[in-house]
């Protein structure tokens, strides 16, 4: 048995965390549920049914650069606020973010609140499959709204464009940590996304993102993080850059390092969606 989860509310809260503030005036909770094509699973229609009261439903792809190609690629400053304005997520307020998986798309979202400057977020350790499992109270209402202002300053320095990972990627001066599977990192099979070539940064490391995690998707404790981290060849000592297929599961391993206390780790939010797509980037396969 490994010790119970210390609940951080800028990083990773427990269900009963959660259940004993369900009521606080400030606190706002977000579902940031979210799959990739081939789980057919509609994450607002699964919203829409059934959630933790209270809780705003978070369009990951709509709520993202949509002048990009890339898929869900960070926002505009101006319109993150507008779309938190518009679910009643402001300054003062306690974030709760979660996902149907456990803990997949929700930590992407706590990323974003972070770039934005803000820190008071948390994600919900095993999401709502776990909080569904101890009984817990759902509902299907919509939540109530009241408009509040959101003050942000992005924090450039916690993500990466593809000109500042190759630079890192040549100089060997990071730790990139590619969370993809170990098949597609490895370039064994084909990527989920047409067009892009198979492998991986040349010199990253591969932490695939569900290693980081129970079987119940909660987070592991920081003493078998830090052995996954190690088992891996990753050196913490080195700043990192974290990276997946398209900017979603990276953001659990950037969730794993905090939790360890390492905070001189950004991401590659173009990951290997951008990488993969240019033939004059360099790719390696195999091991790393």
């Amino acid at each position: 048995m490994s010790a119970p989860l210390q609940s951080d509310p800028k990083t990773l809260v427990s269900t009963e965390w959660l259940a004993a503030h369900l009521k606080d005036p400030d606190l706002r909770i977000i579902d940031a549920s979210w799959y990739l094509p081939d789980a057919n699973r509609d994450p607002k229609a699964e919203y829409e049914a059934a959630h933790i009261p209270g809780a705003r439903f978070f369009d990951i792809d709509e709520i993202s650069d949509l002048r990009s190609e890339l898929p869900h690629m960070a926002p505009p400053v101006e319109k993150f606020m507008s779309r938190m304005r518009q679910m009643g997520i402001g300054d003062g307020h306690q974030v709760v973010v979660y996902d149907g998986s456990g803990l997949f798309s929700a930590a992407r979202v706590w990323w974003l609140f972070r770039l934005m400057g803000k820190t008071d977020i948390a994600v919900l350790d095993g999401g709502f499959p776990k909080w569904k499992a101890e009984g817990r109270p759902v509902s299907d209402e919509p939540p109530v709204i009241r408009d509040r202002h959101m003050t942000t300053r992005r924090q450039n320095t916690l993500v990466k464009d593809v000109t500042q990972v190759a630079r890192a990627a040549k100089l060997r001066d990071h730790e990139i940590i590619d969370a993809r599977a170990a098949a597609r990192f490895k370039g064994e099979v084909p990527e989920p996304r047409e067009g892009l070539r198979s492998g991986h940064i040349p010199g990253s490391k591969n932490v695939p993102f569900n290693t980081t995690l129970n079987a119940d998707g909660t987070m592991k404790p920081t003493d078998a993080l830090a052995k996954v981290f190690a088992e891996a060849g990753v050196d913490l000592s080195k700043p990192a850059i974290t990276t997946c297929g398209s900017g979603v599961t990276a953001a659990v391993l950037s969730l794993a390092l905090t939790r360890l206390g390492k905070n001189d780790h950004t991401l590659y939010d173009g990951s290997w969606s951008e990488w993969g797509m240019y033939a004059d980037l360099p790719i390696a396969t195999g091991e790393s």
